[in-house]
């Protein structure tokens, strides 16, 4: 069975960085993609990024593009998001998904399997 947990988050000033991890315990080969989203109180899930196990290929939301950086480490089975220059407004909940489904890419219902989130405050 896939378990993802999630760590690294915490309180950091603006113009600070954090770096995610998320480690993929019980990932078979059927495993697609990872993603990172994020969530805070009132609002839908959002999309951050995500990466396909074979290849290279990352993907950003515009509102992190630049700052956000995603990467893997196959051996760990472990992803992480490295962000900087962090800013108010990505204060959120972020949660590590896998999906299964070949083509998943930014869509929360093409993800098959949640962690359970690591808080991320950004203070001004």
């Amino acid at each position: 069975q896939v378990r993802l947990v999630e760590s690294g988050g915490g309180l950091v000033q603006a113009g600070g960085s954090l770096r995610l991890s998320c480690l993929a315990s019980g990932r078979t080969a059927r495993s697609y993609a990872m993603g990172w989203f994020r969530q805070v109180p009132g609002k839908e899930r959002e999309f951050v990024a995500s990466i396909k196990w074979r290849g290279d290929m990352t993907t950003y939301a515009d509102s992190v593009k630049g700052r956000f950086t995603m990467s893997r480490d196959d051996a760990k089975n472990t992803v992480y998001l490295q962000m900087n220059s962090l800013k108010p407004q990505d204060t959120a909940v972020y949660y590590c998904a896998e999906s299964l489904r070949f083509g998943a890419s930014s869509a929360a219902y093409e993800y098959d399997y949640w962690g359970q989130g690591t808080q991320v405050t950004v203070s001004s």
